[in-house]
């Protein structure tokens, strides 16, 4: 797999544990935030805007606030890619228990730091219709 596309699968993985799961360590928020750029900026499916430090805020305040919570990535596709960066699209559906699911298109932009880390710099978010 792609190490791009990989990094896509593992954030959400992430993801899902710390939104998910309230019992979850500290150790997850910690390795899913060391992933996201100083720089990180993202449209969100309400159309705003969010930096780093919103996104931090974010999770912090978030912990195990979706209980149960399933995310699938499905579909992705690398668009562009070089040494120090790419872009991948994919889609993403999330199921909370007894509720149905929602499906949003993103995009990422990637960059790679001087020590080889990929860093999510851009995320743009679309919810399905």
């Amino acid at each position: 797999m792609n190490r791009f596309v990989k990094e896509v699968f593992d954030a959400h993985e992430l993801i899902r544990q710390w939104l998910g799961d309230a019992n979850s360590p500290q150790a997850i928020c910690n390795e899913l935030l060391a992933r996201f750029s100083a720089d990180y900026s993202m449209v969100t499916l309400t159309g705003h805007r969010l930096d780093y430090a919103a996104l931090h805020a974010f999770f912090t305040a978030q912990h195990g606030a979706k209980t149960g919570l399933e995310i699938q990535v499905e579909q992705p596709e690398l668009i562009a890619e070089s040494e120090m960066s790419a872009v991948v699209s994919y889609q993403e559906r999330q199921q909370l228990p007894g509720q149905t699911a929602t499906l949003r298109y993103s995009t990422v932009v990637f960059s790679v730091d001087g020590q080889g880390k990929i860093l999510w710099r851009h995320l743009h978010e679309t919810a399905a219709g």
